[in-house]
């Protein structure tokens, strides 16, 4: 399925405003440069629930018992890890960013897990996989940095089987007093800085916040689910709406 929409603010924020590549090129720049500290910075900033969060992602997925499973924007794998408890007969990882990719790998051989996990260098907009080839797709804090979101999750739809579930998890903006205000204070104050003292790449953690800002979420983002093929969307809003699971339905 082709789309070449380009209608959402987030398609057009990227890491590096001063450099005039591509956003894929530079989201896989970021990731490279900041990959050898991605998990710790990852439950740290987050403090350890992003864990939490991918956990109920995966109990979320049980019912559907997927055999074959897709994991996109896989980074060092944490996803593709967690899903082991689906008891699938394989996972395969797919992400552009090498760097992200390498820390996986030596993640997955250290815990005897590369004959359960496959990770391969893969474009979420271009996927190399036959229609219908999995029964689930999850993908982790990624479709936010898609350069076209509408083509990513047209091509989600594409390689699931009739019957098939995706659960996106992405970042979300909570509008409840206070907790709006504790976020938007530790999101766009605190974590940039701490982000560039502990990354050395400043880039990564002002990007973050600012795409999360430009990014359509709740009704809107099952909206857009829903224009690129998907029949249903259940919508689950995590700890007061700072991120969000869109466990989307192919019949």
């Amino acid at each position: 399925m082709e789309k070449n929409i380009e209608t959402n603010p987030a398609d057009k924020v990227k890491p590096y405003k001063e450099l005039e590549t591509a956003k894929k090129q530079q989201v896989a720049e970021m990731f490279n440069n900041i990959s050898h500290r991605y998990d710790f910075l990852n439950h740290f900033l987050s403090l350890g629930i992003d864990i939490l969060w991918r956990k109920k992602a995966v109990r979320l997925i049980k019912p559907f018992a997927p055999k074959v499973i897709l994991d996109i924007a896989t980074g060092t794998g944490d996803f593709a890890i967690e899903c082991l408890k689906l008891n699938p007969d394989k996972i395969i990882g797919i992400d552009i960013s090498d760097g992200m990719l390498d820390v996986g790998r030596k993640k997955l051989k250290s815990k005897a897990l590369t004959h359960k996990i496959e990770l391969l260098h893969g474009d979420s907009e271009k996927i190399n996989f036959e229609n219908g080839s999995f029964d689930a797709i999850t993908v982790a804090f990624g479709v936010r940095n898609f350069e076209h979101l509408e083509v990513g999750l047209s091509e989600m739809y594409r390689v699931l089987k009739p019957g098939g579930v995706a659960a996106i998890l992405e970042f979300s903006k909570p509008t409840v007093f206070p907790l709006k205000q504790l976020y938007n204070f530790y999101f766009l104050k605190v974590l940039p800085g701490l982000g560039k003292k502990i990354s050395s790449d400043s880039a990564a953690y002002s990007y973050l916040p600012e795409s999360v800002q430009a990014f359509p979420d709740g009704e809107k983002m099952a909206s857009i689910i829903k224009s690129c093929g998907f029949n249903k969307v259940e919508i689950y809003a995590l700890t007061g709406g700072i991120a969000t699971i869109y466990l989307s339905i192919k019949k």
